[in-house]
């Protein structure tokens, strides 16, 4: 392997060596198919067990149960920001956000066009250094949907413990990181 260089960014980083090579010889040939995984059908029961297999260890990293979709979608964050409020909002229902930072401000700014927002919670005036406290009585049961963004990453906060109402749909964008200080 040539020279290594390493990235300490919030964003992507420096991957095993072990990995990589895992990754070279499975983008020619996945497991003897005679093709990547980028190129067969995401129909095909090859694709559909890979899905399945990520979802099952993203349950088991995040302790979601059963109850929650885990949908794997293209576009990034930043899409997937706009694209939510296309699906889940309702006229005169707002958008019910927890403010916990960059990411959430992200989110609300390709929400405003499409949405109303209504920020039941927020750890601004404390510069987002902790995370907001959001109690069950703070959730609008008139809201379309509860958003959460899990962390922010400036500050290392992470929430991997939420809060939900009844008949309320949540949306948690989880950018999740190993070494973020829980609260």
């Amino acid at each position: 392997m040539a020279k290594r260089a390493f990235n300490f960014s919030a964003g992507p980083a420096a991957m095993p060596t072990e990995v990589l090579e895992r990754i070279k010889v499975e983008l020619s040939d996945y497991h003897g198919l005679g093709m990547s995984i980028m190129e067969m059908s995401h129909r095909s029961k090859t694709f559909e067990e890979v899905a399945e297999r990520a979802a099952t260890r993203f349950r088991k990293l995040t302790g979601l149960g059963d109850e929650f979709s885990i949908l794997f979608l293209h576009g990034g964050a930043t899409q997937q920001f706009s694209l939510i409020p296309m699906n889940f909002f309702r006229t005169g229902h707002p958008v019910d956000m927890v403010h916990s930072g960059h990411w959430t401000e992200r989110a609300m700014k390709e929400m405003k066009p499409i949405a109303e927002i209504r920020v039941i919670a927020s750890s601004e005036a404390k510069k987002f250094r902790e995370l907001p406290k959001v109690q069950e009585s703070d959730i609008s049961e008139n809201a379309s949907y509860l958003h959460y963004c899990s962390n922010n990453t400036i500050f290392g906060t992470q929430s991997r413990k939420f809060v939900f109402k009844k008949n309320v749909p949540t949306v948690i964008c989880l950018l999740y990181t190993s070494d973020a200080a829980d609260e």
